[in-house]
């Protein structure tokens, strides 16, 4: 019997030296019955014709171009041309085992989930390598418990080591709830609302996707204060959106933990510039002082002594950076 097909969407923008080892990772995959949507996101040098050339040697590689305007809204173009009953990302610089989909597939279909997941390798830029987490495990999970590990971090908060079925992200778009502002962390808020809407999540803890660092990469490319603003605003809508549920507890916890990591980046900066940034961090935190009762003994602990004295803190977290 046919097994169904899968629409993996590959996001592209500037990608003209990473996408062919990243198209071609996909195109060996051992399950067949896949189409890739490739969106060029108003990329500037070659990457179009880069997917268009594939397009040329493979039907099942279809190219769409479009203005620039962020991966989320590169996602959510791809999935409205999809046709696939399950969908897939792939982020157009890394790299994906032949048995990647196959595996997610099996495990979505044989334990009857709605969003099947895998474990994940980041490659460095000085070319080490670190699990994430490989322990062979297989975990299956309800609504609550996984969004539970979702927002606490116990598994990788992308979408691109992840199977989900269409209706999901139906559901998801046609709501129009995503922030299209946000640069840093989108991911997890996605993946909030469709775990949300999942009743039961299935994860193989195996690494089938690798993430590959690069220079300028979101994660290589240095400070950027916009991006951590996002990483707080995506937890306060996390925070907000959980109150009275389950999960409640959780979501405060990192939204907390948010505020003072960033504070702390802030304060490495050492930069009189960030000082109104680090004020209306530290108000906030004065505004839950209540909820910092849910944080584990460290984060209470700095927390406390954010709140009661941040020149101190200053100097506790200097002598020990």
């Amino acid at each position: 019997m046919k097994r169904e097909l899968i629409s993996i969407i590959v996001p592209a923008y500037n990608v003209e030296s990473y996408i062919k080892i990243t198209l071609d990772s996909i195109l060996v995959q051992t399950y067949s019955n896949i189409e890739i949507i490739c969106v060029d996101d108003g990329s500037t040098d070659n990457t179009l014709n880069a997917l268009k050339s594939f397009a040329t040697i493979d039907s099942r590689v279809k190219v769409f171009s479009k203005s620039n305007e962020g991966v989320t809204k590169a996602r959510e173009f791809g999935f409205e041309h999809a046709n696939g009953e399950y969908i897939g990302f792939v982020d157009a610089d890394d790299i994906i085992e032949p048995t990647m989909f196959d595996r997610l597939y099996s495990n979505l279909k044989e334990y009857n989930a709605d969003i099947s997941h895998c474990g994940h390798e980041i490659v460095w830029l000085d070319g080490s390598k670190e699990c994430f987490y490989n322990t062979g495990r297989l975990v299956q999970q309800d609504k609550i418990s996984g969004i539970k590990s979702l927002i606490s971090g116990s598994f990788e908060p992308g979408l691109c080591n992840k199977l989900y079925k269409r209706s999901l992200l139906h559901t998801l778009f046609h709501r129009d709830i995503m922030d299209y502002s946000i640069k840093m962390n989108e991911d997890l808020l996605m993946n909030y609302y469709l775990f949300k809407e999942a009743e039961k999540t299935v994860l193989e803890d195996v690494c089938l996707y690798h993430y590959i660092k690069r220079e300028g990469s979101a994660t290589s490319s240095g400070f950027d204060k916009g991006k951590q603003w996002d990483s707080i605003n995506v937890k306060k809508i996390i925070c907000e959106d959980a109150v009275n549920s389950e999960y409640e507890k959780e979501a405060m916890a990192i939204f907390i933990q948010r505020l003072i990591n960033t504070y702390n980046v802030f304060l490495k900066q050492n930069s009189i510039d960030l000082q109104n940034d680090m004020d209306q961090i530290r108000e906030l935190l004065v505004f839950h002082k209540k909820d910092t009762k849910v944080l584990d003994k460290k984060y209470k602990l700095l927390a406390k002594i954010l709140i009661s004295s941040p020149k101190a803190y200053s100097v506790l977290c200097k002598k020990f950076s």
